[in-house]
This record gives C-alpha cells, structure tokens and sequence, in this order.
C-alpha cells in the first residue's frame, strides 16, 4: 500500500492499535478479563516496541503473533461486537503488511473455527481477501485451508453470502496464478535446466516448481479433480463442490493465464491429460443425443443435454482452440468435427445456437483457421476440417430454409402458410408488413416461403455471443427465430473477410519484401512446428510458394461452400444492409480468386454478382454461355451431397424501382429492377474498378452486363463519357422510382471511376478493355443502322473515358481510338450516334492537350501536332452538329491550353477561318467566340507569323453578313489586336525581322521574289498596315453600326498607336489610308439616298435623326473626318517633317470645308469640331515628355461644343502613357525638322482663308425662302465663331483692318441668323432669363480676344479700336431693332413676352432674343471705353460721341423698350461713360473735336428726363421710386461733373441743362391722377434734387469767371420765382380745402420751400456783398409778405418750418447804413 511506511502513517497505526486494545480492554472488562489482560499487556508490548526500535514495522512483523494474540482471543470470544472489532484490528495490521507467516496461520485457524460457527461471514471473507492480496505469506496448507473456507461459505444457506463467496473464490484463484507469473517475472533472468517431467502417474511430483507455481499447479489440479466428481488432493475439507462453478473457473484460468500453461511442461501436461479427456468425457451426452429419441443408454447422471454444463464446456473449447491449438493439434481435430456435428438439424435448437456462436468465434481469427487448414486440410489423411466447417455453415443455413426450424412452430408454420400466398398478404405478426410490392419493415431473409428475420447479433468482425454468456440460466432459453440464421450469416462474413485480408495482406508483403525470411509478420505461436522450422530454414522463394499453397488450399476448400450458401443468402435477403454484405463477400472472395489466378472460381463469383445484377431470366448470352463452360451444371458437391446452385427465384419479394427496355434490336417488353439488382450492380462496378487487373478475360462478362443495366437505367453519357441519368427517348418506358434516382449519380460515378481505374493496367489488360469496348460498340453502332432508336452509348462513352484516363501513355491508343471514333463512330447516319462519337473524340483531344506529358508537349512537337490532326480532319465531316462540336473544341483548347499552342496555331486557326458565310449563325458565332478568346488572351503565345492569319481572320469575320454583333465585336477585336501590337511592339518587330530575315534567305535560294502586301515598309509596319487596311474595309461597309464602329477603332488605333510606324510609313498611312477613306466617305455621303427608312428590320425603331441612308452615311462622315482631323492635330509632329505636309493640310482643309458647308446639320457642325481640334494646335513642343498634350494657348479658348469622341465610343481615344517613350525612336536616330515659321504661317493662313469661306458662305441670307431653305443652326454658327479666336492666335501678326472687316462682316450676320421655331425652347433660354445664346457669347469672345490683342499690340494696331466699338454698338442697337436676315419673316421673340413660343407655327422662324446680347455689348463698351477713352484713335473718331448717340435711342424709349432693363443699363452705363468721357473732352475743349458731342449729350439728357414714353400701368410704387432715383443720379451727375466745369463747355449746353433743371423743379401735376397717384407721381425727391443743385449754383462765393456769375444769376432768378409760386399755391389750397388736410406732398413740398428760402437768405447773407444783384434782395424781401400769409396754416410741421424761414428776415429790419428809416413790420 502506497503511504504504508511514511512516518505519519507508521504513527497513526500505533494510535490506532492502542485504541483497538484499549477498546477491546473495555468490552471485555466484565465477561472476558483474560481477555481484558492480554489485551493491556498488548498496549504495553506496542509501546516497548516503539520505544526501542527504529525500523517499527519490521519489529512490529517479528512480534506480530503476540501482538495479535489478544484480538485472536477477543474472536474467540463470540460475541459479535467484540469479534467485529478485532477483525477490523487485524485487517488493518494486514493491510500494514506487519502480519508473519506463524500469525498468518493463527489468524487462518481462527477464522475456520468462526466459519464453523458460522459467524460474521461475510467479515471472514473479507479477511481473507485482505490476507491473501496484500502479501504473499501464506502458503501451502493455509493457503489451501483458506481457499476452503471460501469454498464452504459458497455453499451455505445465505445467498448474500454465497454469491459473496463466489466472487472471493474466483479473486483468490486469480491471486494464486498471478503470484506465479510475478514469480516468474522475478526468476526470469535464472536460466534453468528443465526437469523432463515424465508420465510419472505420480500427480504431486512437482518438486521441481518454486513454491508460488507449486500452490497454482496443486489448486488447477483440484479443480479438474472437483468437475470430474473426484476427490482433491490438496484442497483438503471441501464438503461439496458444482461442476458449472468449477467449469467456469477452469475457463477463468484457461483465458486469464494461457502464458503459464504454454512455458511450463507441468502445466501443459496437466491441460493434456486433465483437462482435454474431461471435456470430451462431459460432451458425451451431447454428441449421443438426438433429438426425438426418448432416454439415453447411460447411467449417467446427466442423460439428456444438460444446458449450463454444455454452454461451459463450449466456452472452455473456445479457449482451448484459441490460445493452445498448437498444443492439442489432435485434441482440437476432435473439438472441431464435434462442433461441426452440433449443427445438425437433429440437434436442440439451443446447441445448434450456442455452437454457431462457438464456430462464429473461431471464424473471426483468421490465422487460426490457416493453421487448420495447413494442420488438417493440406495433411494426406487428416479430416478435411476447414472446408467441413464452412461447408457445415453453409449446410446448416440451407437446413433452416428447408426444415422450419421446429423453436416456435406457431410462427413458422403460419409465415410459411402465407408468404406462399404472395408478400401482400404476409400477416404482421411475421415481421412482414405488406406495402404493395411486399416492402419489408423488418431486415430478414425470405426463401420460397420461408421467412427468417434477421437480427442484429454482433458488431462485424467481433463474436460478441449471447447464449454462450448466459452463465445464469440453468433452462434452455428459447431461441428467438432468425437468430442461428444471422449468427451463422455473420461467421460467413467473417470467415471471407478475414481470410481475404489475412491472404491479402501477406500477398502484399511477398510482393513487397522479398529481400528478408521474416516476411511471415504473424509467426504467432499458433503455427505448427513444422511450418516454423520450414521457415527457419528454407529460403524466402520457397516460403512464398508453401504460402500461396495454403492460400489457395484455402480458397480451394471454402468456394464451393461459400458460393452456394452466398447465393442463397443474395437471393433470399430483403434488406439492404444484408444483400450489400453478401455483395461484398462475393466481391473479395473474386477478387482474391483472381489474384491468385484461380479462374474457375472467380469467374463464378463473378457470374453470380452479375446474375444477380439482372432481371432475372434476362437474355444475356455472354452470361449463359460463360457460366456452362466454366461450371458444368452449375452444381457443386458438398461433403459428398450435390448442391445446386440457386439461381434466382423470380418470386422472391423485392421492391422493383425500376422498369426499363431490355437492349435488343427487336423492340421487347419491359424488364424490372430492383433495388437488390441495382445493389448488385454497384457491386459489379466495384468490383470492376478496384479488381480491374485481376478480371482478365472477365472483362467481357462484366462490361457486357454493366452496358444492359445503364440501358435498362435509361442512364446515358454526358461530357467526359461520364454516364448521368437521362430520360430514354423511347418514351415512358422507363420507370424509375425517387429511392432509384438519388442511387443513379452514385452508380454513375462509380460507373466511371471503374474506368478510371484502368489507368492502373497494365499495357495488355488495357487492349484487352479496349477490344472488348470496341467491340461492343460495333454491336451497338449496328443495332443503330437503319433505325433512329436511341443507340446504346455505353462503348464508346467508356472508350472516352478510358481514353482520358490513360493520357499517361496516350501514344500507344491514339490511332486505335481516334481512328474508330473519326471513321466509324462521327460519319454514322444516327445523329446521336454520331454527336457522341464527336463528343469523345473532342473531349480525348482536349484532354490529351492539357495532360501534363513527360516530356511535355512543348517540347514534343511530334505529339501535339498528333493530338491535333483529327481536330483538323473534322473540317472534312458536312454534318454541322460534327462542326459545332469541332469549333467547340477549338474553343475549350483555346481556354484551358491557348498559351502553349505553338506550333499548332495555324492548325487552330485555321479551323476558324474556315466558316463559311451560308454555315449558319450559331457555326459562326461559335467560331467568333473562339476568336475571341484568342485575341483577348493567347496574342503573346502565339508565334508572330501568325498575327497576320489572326488580322485576316478577324476581318473575314467583321464582314459576314449573318449577325451584326459578330461584325461589331469583330471590330472590337481588331482594336485589341493593335493594342497588343503595340504594348509588344519590341518583341513582335524583333521577331518579324528576324522570320523577314530567314524568308529573305530562303527566297534568295529559290531565286524567287519575296512577295507579302505592302512590301517596301518593314513587317511590323506592313503588319500595322494590313490592320489597317482591314478596318478601312470596314469603315465603307454597307452596315452604319459596322462602319461607326470600324471608324471609331481605326482612328483609336492610329491615335493610339501610331507612334510604332517608321516615320516613313506614315506617308502611306495619310495618303493611302486616311484620305482614301475620306474620298469613299465623301462620295458616298452624297450620293446615299434621302429615302426614309420605315424601321430597322422587324421591330427596331430608328430614331429620327438616322432614318435615312443619307443621314446615316453623315454620321460615318463625321466619324471619319474627326478621327483624320485627330490624328492630324495629335501626330502633327510627326506629319510635318513629311515633305508633303502643306499639300496633304491643304486637302484636309478642302474636305473640312466641303463638309462644313454640306447641308446636313451634323456634318457641318462636325466639321467645324474637326476644324478646331486642327486648330487648337500650336507649334509642337520639343520636349520629348508630352508631345501629346498641347500647351494651353494664352487665350480664353472656348469650350469646344460636347466632347470630341463620338457617341457610345466607351474608350478614350488618346493614349498618354508611353507615348513619349516611343518618341525616343525617332528622335534618336532623326530629330523632327524644325519647320519654319514661314511655313507654319502659310499653313495658318491657309486656315484662315477656309474659315472665311466657310463663314461668309453659310452665314450670307439666301434669296428667296421656301419651306427647305437651308439656315444654319446655332450650335454650327457657335462653333464657327468659336474658331476665330484660336486661329487669330495664329495669325495675328498680319491681321489687318480689311480682315478685321471681313470678320465683322461675318459676326454680324452669324448674330442675325434666325432659329428654327421647333429649336428654339432647346437653344433659347425662357423669355424671363436674360442668358445669352452660346452664338452670341462667342461673337464677343472673339472680339474680346481682337481688343485684347490689340491692347498688348504695337501701336499701328490700335486704329483697330474704334472698328471695333462699332461692331460693339451695332449689337447694342438690337436692344431695340433686332437685326434683319435677308427678306425671312421672323417673330420677334421679345414681342412674344412671357414665352409664346409654342404657340407658333412650326415653320417660322424666330429672331434671338437680343435684348441680353446687346445689354453684354454695352457692359463690353463700358469696360472698353473706360480702358481706351484717351487713344487717339478713340478721340478723333468721335467714339464718344457715337456712344452717347447709339444710347439715345434705349433712354428715349425708356419704359417703350422691349425690356426694361435697357434703359436702367443704358444710364448706367452713359453715367460711367461720361465720368470719364467728361474730363477727357474737357480736356481737348479746344481741338473741336467734342463739340459735335454736346448738343447730343443735351438730347439725350432731356430725352431721357422728360420721356415721352408712358410709365406701365402695373408699375409699382416701390419700381417708381427706384426709377425715381436714377432719375436723381443723371442730376446728380450734372452738378458734379458738367455745371462746376462750366467755363469749359459751350454755353449754349449749360443754358439747355438749366432750362432742364427748372422744368425739373417744378411739380408738372397731371391732372388725370387720383389723389393717392399724384402722391407718388410727382416725382418729388427728383424735383427737390433738381431745386438743390439750382440752389446751389444760385451763389458762389468765389466768382473766378463772368460764365460762373452768370450760372448762379440765372439759377437764383429761377429759383425764386418757383419759390414764390409754390407758396402761393400753398396759400390758396389751404383757404379752399377747409377742414381736410392738404395732399401729404403737397405739406413737405412747401415745408421744402420754406427750408430752401431760409438756406437761400443763410447764403446771400455770406455772399460778399457786391456779388448779389440788387433785383436779388428784392425778390427774396417779395417773399415776406406771402410768408406771413401762411401762418394761419393748420399743419404744425409747416408751422415750425414757417418759424425758421421768418426769422432771418430779421436782418432785414436794420436797414443798410445808407438809410435807416426802415421801422419793423
């Protein structure tokens, strides 16, 4: 015990003995004081003890009798509580290890006596357990009389102690034999001499064992004693003793501890002579037994089968053949043909159970029965026990079928009585449940009426018995029916599952190891003798060839049985799981069959598995024909009785789940499956794909069989020959159920993996599959001759896949497979037939490509050209579903192996490039596709020689009229073609030179000339060319959606990837390509017919404005001029150094311009587009980093109208990457001619000359006008503007007044151009918004771009301004007369108020709104004259003066203005013109070139302040107010700019402005308002303005000049009288109103009045005297009088206001100093 020995536990067991005796002390005080004694001098011997030694235990162990004697004593008491406590006190001085042997004994003796007493049982047990395990002291005598004891309590009244007792015993017999096997652990190193043991009679010899064996052998040797009734030897006092018990312990021993028996002689010879002759003594009343027969002849005791002893003595067999057969060879021959005979039917239905269940044991140790088979079978005259044995199970499961088994006859009788009646009326309570078709609930085994259940008996490969472990029963039970069916079932498995892994296993280490003796893994020691000295001795081969003989002694023996019972089983079993174990065994029992080459018998498995895959009597002559040669009658003998073997019974109850047609070439009826048939197959194809190598001629049978299944399954191949469920064509024939549907992918899988697999044959096995494939499919190819029934695809499907399989060593099939395939199978009339044989031979193609070949087919020409050739000899089938399937292929190739194609492309290609235009669209979309992908990702695998074919091809395609978007994506194509081109050009050129080089050679030899299109340029270019070329095929098709989109790639490519050409070659690119193209262009534009089309063909609507071929041709012209124009503005660089350059702008000018002046709206406005992208060039940059973009040119350049790409153009046209790397080549080896600027100059003009043509052409009126008159539209007309300043930049050095005229000429008839009224909502802007029209912005860019340049220019340019301002004010003029165009009749669009537009008719034509146009003019006049107002030029030409008299008009109209915005603009800007307009003519008073100016500033003046024209009637008061007020500022001007300066202006003005400022400060009162309206009509903040600047130039202190003194004369005459006639106005109302107040303007005007008055008199008062004019004085004294008059007024603010004016008059009541008479009023 762990822990025994620390000090703790050493001091807690001395605590605890103290206590025990000091207890026991206690108890015994009154009763027993001997007792009471011993046990004080006990605690005073612990404690001496303690005290004196050091090691306690052993100490306590030397004294342990006395130390144990006062409990010994307390026992022997009786008393039952003394007793338990000294038990307990002595188990735990065992427990401690601290008892000797003497105490031991004593203890022993003392246990007997209280047994015999029968005390404290179950305690003397337990003692005697503790005893016996915790050491090893007792021996011998007492160990025997303990073992007794046990053995006596096991037989007592007291069941609890009984079984108790039992388990004591058999733990103590346990402990007996594991004492000797650690003895012999300890001894094993001692090598001893054996003692021969001699058949000494005398049974105790065992001198020679140490004492631990000697008290094993005694106590085996007594229980052989005890079972056979004899009296023991050594177990001295057993009283009784039963043989079950005694049985069962032997069996105990025999499993626990077989290594005792083996190594010791004793032992062995004790199992020999004891143990065998005892069991074959106790089997006899078995073996004599049958059933029926009344008593048994002997007197034994045990007449009849006695049960439990039987059961034991099976078990103890068990053992014995396990683990000491190679002991009891003979002993085990007899066990074995007992066991046979115990399977009889005369037998007890419990022996034959409980013996399968024994033979179910041996069958799961395969080794055990090879060494019957080598012990027995192969000796001359021994009994051949292996094959009894199978053949007795498979007698024994016949005879259950034949003979009802006689258990519960109630059942079998009635199950056999229905079921012969058909499975629907199978009662429940046989387990059948009847589901129409006899479905099953329980798995079981159903033959000819008999119905067996099978029952689950054990896990496979484990004999886990149940009868054989029923130790408690002394009945026989009865045995549930089924149950020796299912165990006998399962030992068949087992037997073939262990001998087919045993044989295989070792098969694969002879074939693996041949290079050691120990190849024999399992020399266990159930090996005769003699077969181990064989292998000790002889060498390897001969070892392998005694293996393979037992191997196939085996087999031999066990087939026939095996055979017969498994089909049987297979055609009895209604349960899956059953059916699929029996295929299974069938399965490796052909397997192993035809690895040892036993071909009779594995062929007749096979023969059975493929029975069983068929309906049954299905014509199957390769069936029929094999099976009667191989097996003659089909019969087999067992043990001397022929058993015939069962072919299937036809009414056997199986759920059919499938109906199908039989193969055949006359039509038959319907054949069934069932499940069990399906299960079979999958079992054949197993077989097929994991055994294929060892089928041999075989193959024949089972392909045969396989293809009527997938014929009846209706399965038919799919790609890779694959074969997925399918509906048969024949119709509703085929029936399948959902259990067969979910199995028919896993049957087609296998189906293919078994094909798989023949990649594993061997060269020969795969010809053999190959023939017999080919041959079936010949059958099959002739059955489908003449007729259009679906053929069987079965063989050819197959020959693919074993094709794809085989790629490996694909070169020694190729020819065999393709060429049947190729001649046979694709020219077949049967299209199925024939799509199939396509199929196959394009997936093998496929397939063959991209299998990884050693060495690789890039390196294996000969091979890939080999693969490839039936590809291209398909193009010779006519059939087009062949075709499809061809270009399909191509496809596929392309996709998985397109980047290593090689030398193949021209085959590939030309596969493609033979698609005719009649083949149909879906042939040719096909091909496309495959086109497609080559361009899109093989171009740089491809050797270059072959872009040309790829060029060509792609054109071809573009062409064909079948399907547009082939045509359109074919263009699309050839764009990713040149782009290819050109991200390689490097590595194509190099390599094309380098192909040049060698065809070069190869010419020179012949003596022939190298002939290829576009010769003299370089490849790469010719390359280019022949692209191009192509796609100007394309750009003049008949189709518009073709041509738009050739165009759109041609320009692309050239813009893109121009810059790959040798300078030279662009030559032939311009002249040849470019303007070739334009003149197709351009005659075909106007020659194309105006009619409409009525729609696109079928129900594609055509928008308007392409519903004719003219119009639809003018979109191709536009496309293609941008795209020349593009290329000529973006490669200028490039095309100048040409020497032809100013020719080839000169054309290109001539083609803008006729097509800027076709009458086709778009193409002319196309061509002004195209005219500016060439324009917007300026000399090219030299630096090599961005050629491509040109630098902003120092104008405002317009926006061009929309972007330059074309509509649904979705890729940008220019390339800015790499383009300057490309200029590295040029610029390398010839820098680009610097042109010079005469040259540029002339080009430019040459420009300007066209721009001119075109403008006064279409912009000039036409004479007359009809419905078709041709009128330029706005966005056309803006976009000729737009030009002007971009080409001015160009040529403005030598631009001069007569071209400044021309193009004002221009301007202004662009600006009249009327609009077409169904434009107009597009172009205009809504009455309300003041916006101008794209046309008119542009009309004063250029002119802001002219005045701009004339700003910066020399002096001689600045003549130019006052052309200009002409042009300004012209436009200004249209505020109020819109311009005229020829004689056309147009709506005035500001007439038209408030948006009327609609309601016009559609075929007028309406004038702009110019009121915003002419407004912008005037802001630009403004702005231009305040930058320009001192150029002599602008003086002399009496600018200024024009500019006051162009402004008259808008301010005389004032409110009569279309817009009343004019007017307000119109003083404005006059007021900003004059401020600095004024000074300046001022300043050149004398010159006289200003006087024509004034007396039109006067007129205008009063025009404009006294207007003629009627303010509206819906004028607000707050509108007139702020009229009001600009009213105010024009006088306001006057006094601060004109009357200050008056000594410097004609007098005659300043009287005008006077006159005017009178007028202006007197209330003109109309008399048709109503009171509320003269309120605000009066425009009394414009007079009070008009009164104050005339009151402030009434007087000025500082007369410099007489014109001054004469202003402020006049001004205060005026001033004063209107004074005086306001207040007698004022007076006069007052008195007539009454009580009603005076109009509200009325009080402030004379409230003003009255604070001028006392300003005035304020200021004549500072006035040197000498300065006022004495008639002055007297009209303001007049005013006194009219004064006072108005104090009676009622309105107090006039009241305050008439105090501050009266006041003053103050001073004019001290008279001058002259006279002094004056006295106060």
């Amino acid at each position: 015990m762990s822990g025994t020995n620390s000090p703790e536990a050493v001091k807690k067991l001395l605590e605890n003995m103290q206590s025990d005796l000091r207890a026991l002390s206690l108890e015994c005080k009154k009763k027993f004081p001997p007792v009471k004694e011993a046990a004080e001098s006990g605690i005073i011997k612990v404690k001496t003890i303690a005290a004196r030694n050091t090691e306690i235990l052993a100490a306590l162990k030397e004294n342990s009798s006395e130390v144990v004697q006062p409990f010994l004593m307390g026992c022997g008491t009786k008393e039952p509580k003394i007793t338990q406590l000294c038990l307990a006190a002595i188990q735990r001085l065992m427990s401690h290890e601290v008892v000797s042997e003497t105490a031991a004994g004593n203890i022993i003796n003392m246990l007997w006596q209280l047994m015999e007493n029968s005390l404290e049982e179950l305690k003397l047990l337990q003692t005697v357990l503790v005893l016996l395990t915790t050491n090893t002291v007792v021996h011998d005598e007492a160990l025997s009389k303990a073992i007794v004891l046990c053995f006596r309590l096991h037989f007592t009244k007291d069941n609890i102690t009984n079984n108790t007792a039992a388990a004591t015993v058999r733990q103590v017999v346990t402990v007996v034999f594991e004492r000797m096997v650690a003895e012999d652990e300890r001894h094993r190193d001692v090598v001893e001499q054996p003692v021969l043991v001699q058949g000494n009679s005398n049974r105790r010899s065992v001198s020679t064992l140490k004492p631990c064996a000697k008290d094993a052998y005694m106590l085996f040797q007594d229980l052989c004693q005890l079972v056979n009734a004899d009296a023991p030897y050594w177990l001295v006092g057993m009283t009784e003793m039963t043989r079950t018990f005694g049985l069962e312990l032997l069996e105990s021993v025999l499993n626990d501890f077989p290594q005792v028996f083996l190594q010791h002689q004793e032992f062995s010879f004790l199992l020999k002579e004891r143990v065998c002759p005892l069991v074959i003594k106790l089997f006899s009343p078995n073996i004599k037994f049958r059933q029926g027969s009344g008593t048994s002849s002997s007197p034994a005791p045990v007449e009849k089968p006695y049960f439990p002893i039987c059961m034991r003595l099976l078990r103890v067999v068990s053992v014995l053949i396990k683990q000491f057969y190679s002991l009891l060879v003979t002993e085990c021959e007899i066990f074995l043909s007992l066991l046979v005979k115990f399977l009889d039917a005369d037998k007890p239905q419990w022996l034959r159970a409980v013996a399968v269940e024994s033979i179910h044991r041996l069958c799961v140790q395969p080794q055990l029965l090879r060494s019957f088979c080598q012990s027995y079978d192969m000796k001359q005259h021994s009994t051949k026990v292996f094959r009894d044995i199978v053949n007795a199970l498979g007698s024994f499961i016949q005879s259950l079928f034949l003979v009802p088994p006689t258990g519960n006859p109630a059942t079998t009788n009635q199950a056999g009585s229905n079921n012969s009646g058909g499975p629907v009326s199978a009662p429940a309570n046989s387990g059948m449940l009847g589901i129409g078709g006899g479905v099953t609930l329980l798995p079981a085994f159903e033959y000819r009426g008999t119905w067996i259940p099978i029952l689950t008996v054990t896990v496979q490969g484990s004999a886990k018995a149940t009868y054989l472990e029923m130790l408690d029963k002394v009945e026989p039970p009865t045995i549930p029916e089924g149950y020796a069916m299912s165990v006998a079932f399962h030992c068949l498995l087992d037997l073939v599952r262990g001998i087919t892994s045993m044989i295989e296993g070792e098969l694969g280490e002879v074939e693996t190891e041949c290079q050691t003796t120990t190849t024999e893994a399992v020399s266990s020691p159930t090996q005769s003798s003699e077969q181990q000295e064989l292998q000790s001795t002889s060498d390897q081969m001969d070892k392998a060839i005694v293996s393979r003989a037992v191997w196939e002694e085996m087999v031999n023996a066990c087939w026939c049985g095996l055979l017969a019972a498994l089909s049987l089983l297979l055609d009895a079993s209604t349960d899956e799981a059953a059916t699929e174990n029996i295929l299974k065994a069938e399965l490796t029992m052909a397997a192993l069959c035809g690895r040892l080459g036993l071909v009779t018998s594995r062929d007749a498995f096979i023969t059975a598995i493929c029975k069983g895959s068929l309906p049954p009597h299905y014509a199957l002559t390769v069936l029929n024909t094999t099976t009667a040669a191989t097996l003659p009658n089909k019969s087999y003998s067992i043990q001397g009785q022929s058993v015939m073997m069962i072919s299937p019974s036809s009414d056997s109850h199986q759920q059919v789940v499938a109906v199908g047609q039989p193969l055949a070439v006359q039509p038959q009826g319907t054949v069934m499956l069932t499940s069990k048939n399906i299960q079979c197959m999958r079992t054949l194809l197993n077989l097929a794909h994991c055994h294929g190598a060892v089928l041999g001629t075989s193959w024949q049978l089972v392909l045969a069989t396989l293809q009527h299944l997938v014929w009846i399954l209706g399965l038919k191949p799919s790609s890779g020959g694959a074969l997925k469920p399918g509906r048969a064509v024949e119709g509703p024939s085929t029936v399948l159920t959902t259990a067969v549907m979910t199995d028919l992918p896993v049957i087609s899988n296998i189906l293919s993996r078994l094909f798989e697999s023949s990649q594993y044959l061997d060269d020969v096995s795969l010809h053999h599959l190959i023939n017999a494939l080919c041959s079936l499919s010949l059958e099959a190819m002739d059955m489908a001759y003449g007729n259009n029934k679906e053929p069987s695809l079965f063989a050819v499907a197959k020959l693919l896949e074993t094709g794809l399989v085989n790629m490996h060593r694909i070169e020694i099939l190729w020819r065999p497979l393709t060429g049947h395939l190729l001649e046979k199978v694709c020219q077949h009339p049967n299209s199925r037939m024939r799509e199939w044989g396509a199929e196959a031979l394009t997936s093998l193609i496929k397939a063959g490509l991209t299998f990884n070949h050693d060495p690789p087919l890039s390196q294996n020409q000969r091979l890939q050209l080999l693969l490839l050739n039936p590809l291209k000899e398909m193009s010779s089938v006519n059939h087009p579903d062949i075709r499809l399937k061809q270009l399909e292929c191509v496809l596929q190739i392309l996709q998985s192996q397109g980047d290593s194609l090689g030398p193949g492309w021209p085959l590939v290609l030309g596969v493609m490039g033979a698609i005719r235009n009649d083949q149909g669209e879906s042939l040719i979309r096909t091909a496309f596709q495959c086109l497609q992908l080559v361009v899109t990702d093989f171009l740089p695998t491809m050797p270059c020689t072959c872009l040309q074919i790829v060029v060509d091809v792609a054109g071809s395609f573009g062409l064909h009229n079948q399907e547009l978007n082939i045509s359109l994506t074919s263009i699309g194509l050839l764009w990713n073609i040149s782009d290819y081109f050109f991200q390689r050009g490097e590595t194509i050129e190099k390599e094309l030179n380098n192909e040049e080089a060698a065809q070069q050679k190869q010419a020179e030899e012949k003596g022939v000339v190298l002939n290829r299109p576009f010769h003299p340029a370089p490849p790469f270019d010719c390359l280019w060319l022949c692209l191009y070329a192509k796609l100007g095929e394309l750009c003049v098709d008949p189709r518009p959606a073709v041509r738009k989109s050739a165009g759109q790639t041609l320009f692309s490519t050239i813009g893109a990837h121009g810059t790959l050409l040798q300078h030279s070659t662009w030559h032939t690119v311009i002249w040849k390509v470019l303007f070739h193209l334009l003149d197709r262009v351009r005659e075909s534009s106007t020659t194309a017919d105006k009619e409409k089309i009525e729609s696109g063909g079928g129900n594609i609507l055509i928008h308007h404005s392409r519903d004719t071929a003219e119009k639809q041709w003018a979109e191709t012209w536009v496309l293609t001029l941008a795209g020349v124009a593009r290329i000529f503005n973006t490669r200028r660089y490039l095309l100048q150094p040409l020497g032809d350059f100013s020719r080839a702008w000169d054309v290109l000018l001539d083609h803008i311009q006729s097509a800027a002046l076709s009458k086709n709206n778009e193409v002319s406005l196309a061509a002004l587009k195209s005219f500016q992208e060439i324009l917007q060039i300026v000399t090219p940059v030299r630096d090599s980093d961005k050629p491509e973009t040109p630098p902003a040119v120092h104008v405002p350049v317009p926006v061009l109208l929309g972007s330059i790409s074309g509509p649904g153009l979705n890729r940008p046209f220019v390339r800015t990457d790499s383009i300057g790397e490309r200029l590295g080549r040029y610029s390398s080896s010839e820098p680009p001619m610097v042109t010079d600027e005469l040259e540029d100059l002339n080009l430019w003009w040459a420009a300007w000359n066209t721009w001119y043509r075109v403008g006064s052409e279409s912009t000039k009126p036409p004479i007359t006008f009809d419905k078709l008159t041709f009128i330029p539209s706005q966005p056309f007309l803006t976009a000729l503007i737009q030009i002007f300043p971009a080409l001015y930049q160009h040529i403005k050095t030598g631009f001069n007044m007569d071209d400044l005229q021309k193009l004002g000429v221009i301007l202004h008839s662009a600006v009249s151009v009327p609009i077409s009224s169904d434009a107009s909502p597009f172009i205009l802007p809504s009455y309300t918004e003041a916006v101008l029209t794209s046309l008119q912005e542009a009309v004063l860019t250029a002119l802001d771009v002219l005045q701009k340049a004339i700003c910066i220019g020399p002096e001689n340019m600045q003549i130019m301004y006052p052309a200009i301002f002409d042009q300004l004010l012209a436009f200004v003029e249209f505020s109020c007369k819109p311009p005229q165009y020829g004689q056309l009749e147009t709506k005035h669009i500001a007439n038209a108020k408030y948006n009327q537009i609609q309601l016009f008719a559609p075929a007028e034509w309406v004038a702009l709104n110019y009121v915003p146009f002419a407004e912008r003019s005037l802001e630009v006049v403004v702005d231009l004259y305040q930058k320009t107002a001192c150029h002599k030029a602008v003086v002399s030409e009496k600018v200024l003066q024009n500019i006051i008299k162009t402004l008259r008009v808008p301010l005389s109209l004032k409110y009569s203005c279309p817009s009343e915005s004019t007017w307000k603009l119109a003083v404005s800007s006059l007021l900003k013109v004059l401020s600095i307009g004024l000074p300046v003519a001022r300043q050149h008073a004398s010159s006289g070139k200003f006087d024509s100016m004034w007396p039109e500033l006067a007129n205008t003046f009063e025009d404009f302040l006294f207007t003629k024209s009627i303010p509206p009637d819906n004028l607000s008061i707050q509108e007139f107010q702020r009229n009001e007020s600009i009213d105010v500022e024009v006088v306001q001007l006057i006094s601060t700019e004109i009357l200050p300066y008056a000594n410097f202006i004609p007098k005659e003005f300043v009287g005008q402005i006077m006159t005017m400022l009178n007028k202006g400060s007197i209330h003109s009162q109309s008399s048709s308002f109503t009171e509320a309206e003269i309120d605000i009509r009066l425009r009394e903040e414009f007079s009070k303005m008009c009164f104050e600047t005339l009151l402030q130039f009434s007087f000025s202190n500082k007369v410099t000049t007489p014109q001054e003194g004469y202003i402020s004369r006049m001004a205060l005459s005026v001033l004063l009288k209107r004074s005086q006639d306001v207040l007698h106005r004022y007076i006069e109302d007052e008195r007539l109103s009454g009580k009603c107040p005076l109009p509200r303007q009325q009080v402030t005007e004379i409230i003003f009045v009255l604070k001028a008055v006392s300003t005035l008199i304020d200021s004549l008062k500072k006035t040197q005297p000498e300065n006022v004019d004495g008639n002055t004085w007297a009209q303001v004294i007049a005013l006194y009088p009219t004064l006072v008059e108005c104090i009676t007024c009622s309105s107090s603010e006039v009241c305050s206001a008439l105090k501050e004016a009266l006041v003053p008059f103050k001073d004019f009541m001290q008279p001058p100093a002259s006279k002094v008479q004056n006295g106060e009023s």
